[in-house]
């Protein structure tokens, strides 16, 4: 519980009087038009291009976060503007994209502006997304599946140590907010940054898989190469054959829709149909074309494929 006049861990919420008030709302640090294959979403509305935005503050402290320089600020930051859902939305739609995604820092951050946002994007026929470390409470996460298409959730390791010495958080709620999302029905995917000695053994990441083929084995699993940021300059980048070794963990284990990230391997960006092993969509870097889908079904086998296009 906060004293009156402190400021939580996340930057942005204040006590004051006994009530907490949020110091960002509309406060955007940064936006751009995006592939959406960026967010990583390889399954929802592939080779579109979408409208991020993002404000200041977070939920956790990464030590290797990437986008350290505005999760890790407060509303002084220098750049920061405030804008309304309506101007926010306006700008989108300006520059034709068909959705807006919430991403760069933790959104749940700005969870009121967000939701505001979204219900605008909404009323105006267009898609939304979250890119989202996943700890969040029930109750604000039941009002975000209200309005929200499509998430990626960072699951940052698969043991409790690795939360708290590396986040400042907890793995628990972090699961939980994924089977919330997935029995929801919402389009789900996820990311798991492999870092050197940290969360990169064997015995955890077939753990990790294992966890996410009880939830569903079509959820589509990016693993992604570390490389040294932040307050973990001294690991080294990931070794490509450890991130091989992760995908064929997860194959082997049943994961129907599995890819490498910051590897640059086209064999590991594109889709591949899981049944009749088909390139359904190729990726290479952010070019995406789509050429063995007839609708969301395999053309060669007519297996139905976990997609949104």
């Amino acid at each position: 519980m906060l004293a009156d006049g402190q400021v939580g861990i996340c930057r942005v919420r204040k006590n004051i009087g006994g009530k907490l008030y949020t110091l960002n709302y509309g406060l955007v640090s940064s936006m751009g038009i995006d592939p959406i294959e960026k967010k990583p979403l390889f399954h929802f509305k592939p080779a579109s291009r979408i409208f991020s935005v993002a404000t200041v503050g977070c939920n956790l402290r990464c030590k290797h976060c990437q986008n350290w320089e505005i999760s890790q600020a407060g509303p002084d930051f220098p750049v920061a503007r405030y804008y309304s859902p309506k101007a926010l939305i306006d700008i989108a739609e300006e520059h034709g994209s068909e959705g807006i995604a919430f991403t760069y820092n933790e959104p749940i951050i700005w969870h009121e502006f967000t939701m505001a946002a979204a219900k605008e994007a909404k009323r105006r026929g267009m898609y939304t997304v979250y890119v989202s470390n996943g700890f969040i409470n029930s109750e604000p996460l039941a009002e975000v599946l209200q309005y929200i298409d499509a998430f990626n959730i960072d699951v940052k390791a698969f043991t409790e140590n690795f939360y708290l010495r590396i986040a400042a958080g907890h793995l628990e709620p972090v699961l939980r907010s994924v089977e919330m999302i997935h029995k929801a029905g919402r389009h789900i995917e996820l990311t798991y940054l492999i870092i050197p000695e940290l969360n990169d053994s064997e015995v955890e990441i077939r753990r990790f898989v294992e966890w996410v083929y009880s939830v569903s084995p079509e959820i589509p699993v990016h693993f992604s190469r570390f490389y040294p940021t932040y307050r973990l300059t001294d690991r080294p980048q990931t070794p490509i054959e450890v991130v091989h070794r992760a995908y064929n963990i997860a194959k082997q284990v049943g994961l129907e829709y599995v890819y490498l990230g910051n590897t640059w391997e086209p064999k590991y960006e594109s889709t591949y149909c899981p049944r009749c092993g088909a390139l359904l969509i190729e990726r290479e870097y952010y070019y995406t074309r789509i050429i063995g889908l007839k609708g969301d079904t395999c053309k060669k086998c007519g297996k139905k494929i976990n997609i949104v296009l």
